[in-house]
């Protein structure tokens, strides 16, 4: 029977609905699974997101590169599996919580009640799953829903739990009371992979300080030590003046006095007239005491010089103040001196009430007034404005402080070189994050502060006694045995599971669980071993499906989900769980910044898909440039309608109307291709060589370089194949009828893990109608497999210069004004190989023309060009004067 006719103009997202509606009729995304099961497991994680905010067109992305990849594998024979997850936990959901009650921090949380906060959190994370899911079915993204992971779930925090009791036990899970980012609006430390997600570039009073000196060798001649700090409000808790042991200080006067810096500095500084006094080595100055610029806390025993290797002479003056309960270095030399640690500032982030002048102030608030008293008091050297990125909280936006607390750290440092070796082993797209944004944050690896003072989250699984023993729990089971009741019913979050005690297996004294929540970056990153609750259960399951042999989210989860998903599984079982990652540039929203929900800057993506169409919007993330370039919707995705999709509908058509009119049905008898006309032989070598490029690029998860070659292929089917044969196909040619049926088969299967709904169309009617044997979606097809004996390299090139002469002729005749269906007596070619263009192509280079006949220049003998020379008499006599004459 004749093709079915598909009709000449498609409303593209219309068409797209009933393509969902077989989808679901034919139970297609189980069938792949069905029809794979068996074979090798290609291994694919979906990074959870949280679905406490709308989809917007920046999941989209995302989700198109972790769909085409499974299709593709699929298509190639492996068993593709796409366990769908949610991420449940952590700060973002409990500030939007908060901001839905109106609440301004953890004590309105604490008098609200944790449980009924806790639920409210929980109902937040439910509000969007269906807007998820519809995003995700309207999109084309085969993913198992139904199924899906929820870091919420009892069993996925019970595999949580194990990993930390394994960890634990190798001693690598140890609470430290150090200097933590913190932030003061949420109440709770950060890790640094959060930190590193947060900076926000502000301007600060970058201030020069006075701080006299009253012993020590620089006493003698009244000088101040001059000390440079951008943030004034740490001055409050001065304890100390760190100065390099080994960079030698001078003692130098100027017009405003005379000072104490390091002498690589002076010039800035002081102005290179200083008129220095004294030069000794830092260490000299040591124990050197000092009048501090604020009296406003008691610190006793404190207020001298001490010397620290970590103090540089890049900047400043060489000599840094020590406010050791701000700062990780300040903390650290000061322990070794003994000094005191003081915190003025409480946990809300403001001065304690009683302080004298900054007393209740927001600690970045406090800067203006101390400022202004230390120039009334005449110790300010220098104030200037000091643009620079600080840290704020990543969700909330609120500065950070480096605060000394107690937290639990996982001891990433233990195993860094462990991570560092895994990295190596790692495929990395684009190659330069491998060694750079990936390597370098490894390499300067820190201990991960694993520990939230917060509610809503995986609890800490540590119970500890009066006497500070410790115990760690793996599940709900092993708590039940150690309580000595059954608690497998326990919701295991806060405050639930606060209230199960036990008697201490090493004292016999109650214990009770510590009141942290872990960070929820280790709970996504535990997803790999927690979506499968092994190994409590599912065990093979997971072994079945670790690692994954490819991840994808955007380029910021290099902090994020990558770094997590590495850390965790490499230091429990020793091995990272990724093999393959690609990092995708940001979408970005109309004024440059990045589209995420916590901006309020999203494109909704339903709507954009209902007006162009969910395959423009995917071809539009895939191929219209480096997947790891940030881009912006817009008319692009317009474009790809006109040049790319209907493009190939329309050629699918015109087969179609052909077909029909002639009643040619696949399958009819036609020549060999070695028989058939030049044009048919080179469509179909540049097919099968379109498949070799296609399937090389995306084994090297080159999605825009496949795209690149498609799009040329349908130009190449479309403009010059279809068009250059047109009248064979108002004859009824079976050679030309069968020659582009086999294009557009193969160029379909091609396509179809880029642009599923089309292509699903288009093959219900090119191959489904006809061959009823074959699977009824293109989906359930093999990719397609090169013919090698049909690529034809010579054709091409020859095929490619016919081309370019067609151009070039075209120039020449737009040059003189000679329109194209003028007819012409002659075409004169010059180009090398033209003379070896069988007839039949010369014939299609003089049609395309509009010539009689096509001949070399050297036919042309002298008629074809007239020399006239021209000189430039201005410029020939300036260089050569009198002696410039005609000959």
């Amino acid at each position: 029977m004749p093709l079915p006719p598909l009709p000449a103009h498609v409303d593209l997202p219309a068409l797209e609905r009933e393509v969902l509606a077989r989808w679901s009729a034919a139970r297609v995304f189980e069938r792949t699974l069905e029809r794979t099961a068996g074979r090798p497991v290609w291994v694919f994680y979906e990074g959870p997101p949280t679905a406490n905010g709308r989809p917007g067109v920046h999941h989209v992305e995302a989700r198109v590169f972790k769909d085409v990849f499974p299709r593709y594998r699929t298509m190639k024979g492996w068993h593709v599996p796409r366990k769908g997850g949610w991420d449940c936990h952590g700060l973002p959901v409990e500030i939007a919580v908060e901001q839905e009650l109106g609440f301004r921090g953890k004590r309105d949380i604490e008098a609200y009640g944790i449980a009924e906060f806790n639920a409210r959190c929980r109902s937040s994370v439910l509000r969007h799953v269906d807007e998820f899911r519809r995003m995700t079915e309207r999109m084309g993204y085969w993913l198992d829903v139904d199924a899906a992971y929820w870091t919420m779930d009892p069993g996925y925090v019970e595999s949580v739990w194990w990993s930390l009791q394994q960890i634990h036990a190798a001693g690598l899970l140890v609470q430290d009371h150090r200097i933590t980012p913190y932030c003061p609006r949420c109440g709770t430390g950060l890790s640094d992979h959060e930190v590193a997600q947060g900076y926000e570039t502000v301007v600060d009073p970058s201030v020069y300080v006075r701080f006299p000196v009253t012993s020590g060798p620089a006493a003698a001649y009244g000088a101040d030590l001059l000390v440079w700090t951008t943030t004034p409000w740490t001055l409050v808790s001065n304890t100390a003046v760190a100065v390099h042991p080994s960079v030698e200080y001078v003692v130098a006067r100027g017009p405003q006095g005379t000072f104490v810096v390091a002498e690589p500095l002076l010039g800035t500084v002081l102005g290179d007239d200083a008129e220095v006094l004294d030069r000794f080595a830092g260490a000299a100055l040591e124990h050197s005491t000092y009048i501090r610029p604020f009296d406003l806390v008691d610190i006793p025993g404190a207020h001298y010089v001490i010397l620290a290797d970590y103090v540089t002479i890049e900047d400043g003056t060489g000599l840094v103040h020590q406010a050791p309960a701000f700062g990780a270095e300040d903390l650290a030399a000061s322990r070794a001196y003994g000094l005191p640690v003081v915190n003025p500032i409480e946990p809300d982030g403001h001065f304690s009430a009683g302080i004298p002048l900054v007393g209740g102030m927001f600690f970045k608030a406090a800067d203006a007034p101390l400022v202004d008293s230390l120039r009334e008091r005449g110790l300010l050297f220098r104030e200037q404005p000091y643009e620079h990125a600080y840290p704020h909280c990543w969700r909330c936006h609120t500065p950070l402080l480096y605060y000394a607390l107690p937290s639990w750290y996982v001891r990433t440092t233990a195993v860094k070189d462990r991570l560092l070796a895994e990295n190596e082993k790692t495929d990395w797209h684009p190659e330069h994050v491998k060694h750079g944004r990936f390597g370098d944050w490894l390499a300067n690896n820190v201990d991960w502060a694993v520990s939230r003072d917060r509610y809503w989250g995986t609890p800490l699984p540590i119970w500890r006694c009066p006497d500070g023993h410790d115990t760690c729990v793996g599940s709900l089971a092993e708590l039940g045995s150690l309580a000595g009741r059954d608690v497998s019913t326990v919701d295991p979050h806060r405050p639930y599971v606060d209230e199960v005690t036990l008697p201490c297996p090493s004292c016999g004294l109650t214990a009770t669980r510590v009141p942290q929540v872990i960070d929820a970056w280790y709970d996504s990153g535990s997803m790999p071993f927690a979506q499968w609750g092994a190994p409590h259960r599912n065990l093979e399951e997971f072994e079945r499906n670790f690692p994954a042999h490819y991840i994808c989210e955007a380029i910021d989860q290099t902090r994020g989900w990558f770094y997590s998903l590495m850390a965790v599984s490499t230091v429990v079982f020793g091995r990272s769980s990724y093999e393959t990652v690609l990092c995708l540039g940001h979408i970005l929203a109309d004024d440059g910044r990045k589209m995420s929900k916590h901006l309020g800057n999203v494109l909704e993506p339903i709507p954009l898909m209902d007006r162009h169409g969910a395959d423009a919007l995917r071809w539009f993330m895939l191929c219209s440039g480096s997947p790891w370039s940030p881009r912006r919707v817009g008319l692009g995705v317009e474009e790809i309608v006109r040049k790319v999709l209907l493009t190939y509908w329309n050629t699918a058509s015109f087969l179609t109307l052909y077909s029909g009119t002639a009643g040619w049905t696949p399958g009819d008898p036609a020549p060999d291709v070695a028989d058939r006309p030049p044009l048919d032989r080179w469509a179909l070598s540049e097919l099968h060589r379109t498949v070799i490029e296609v399937d090389a690029a995306l084994e090297g998860f080159d999605t825009a370089r496949a795209g690149r070659r498609l799009a040329a292929y349908v130009d190449d089917l479309s403009n010059w194949y279809v068009r250059r044969t047109r009248r064979r196909f108002w004859d009824a040619d079976p050679a030309a009828l069968a020659t582009l049926h086999e294009c557009l088969e193969v160029l379909t299967r091609l396509l179809a893990p880029f642009v599923p709904f089309v292509t699903e169309a288009v093959h219900a009617a090119l191959v489904t109608s006809v061959w009823p044997d074959l699977p009824d979606s293109v989906h359930l097809r093999d990719f397609p497999f090169c013919d090698g004996s049909l690529v034809d390299a010579e054709l091409a090139d020859q095929i490619a210069l016919v081309r370019r002469l067609v151009e070039l002729g075209r120039s020449a005749r737009t040059t003189a004004r000679v329109r194209t269906r003028q007819p012409l007596g002659r075409a004169l070619v010059g180009a090398p190989g033209w003379t070896e263009l069988p007839a039949q192509l010369r014939d299609e280079l003089a049609d395309e023309l509009n010539v009689q006949s096509v001949g070399g220049l050297g036919d042309a003998g002298g008629e074809l060009v007239d020399v006239v020379v021209k000189p430039n008499f201005r410029a020939l006599g300036r260089r050569f004067g009198p002696a410039t004459a005609l000959s």
